[in-house]
């Protein structure tokens, strides 16, 4: 399977919409944002998974503090909640790694 990170940014937001449904409007173009901003090095840890160069441990390990980033970033939104901003984190990252490990 091959790995297109764009196709995967669109998927990471269709599930952080779908964990936030009722709140989607107030806080789509900061989650878009938060995502763009973050592509950069989610790209290069999938290239890094995808090449070999890193393992699925240090991956996961590696993921864990992106969502951490994301979390934050998304909790600096008022209107978000903190349980809001863990699922947002927690599904965008779940469709990155599912994705990943698809790939590989």
């Amino acid at each position: 399977m091959s790995f297109n990170m764009n196709s995967v940014l669109g998927d990471m937001l269709i599930a952080v919409k779908g964990s936030i449904e009722a709140d989607w409007n107030t806080v789509n173009v900061y989650v878009k944002r938060v995502l763009q901003n973050e592509k950069e090095i989610l790209a290069e840890l999938a290239e890094q998974r995808l090449q070999g160069d890193i393992t699925e441990a240090e991956l996961e390990s590696e993921l864990e503090d992106e969502r951490e980033t994301i979390e934050a970033e998304f909790q600096a939104i008022q209107a978000m909640t903190k349980a809001m901003a863990q699922k947002a984190a927690n599904a965008a990252v779940k469709v990155l790694f599912d994705a990943i490990r698809a790939a590989v």
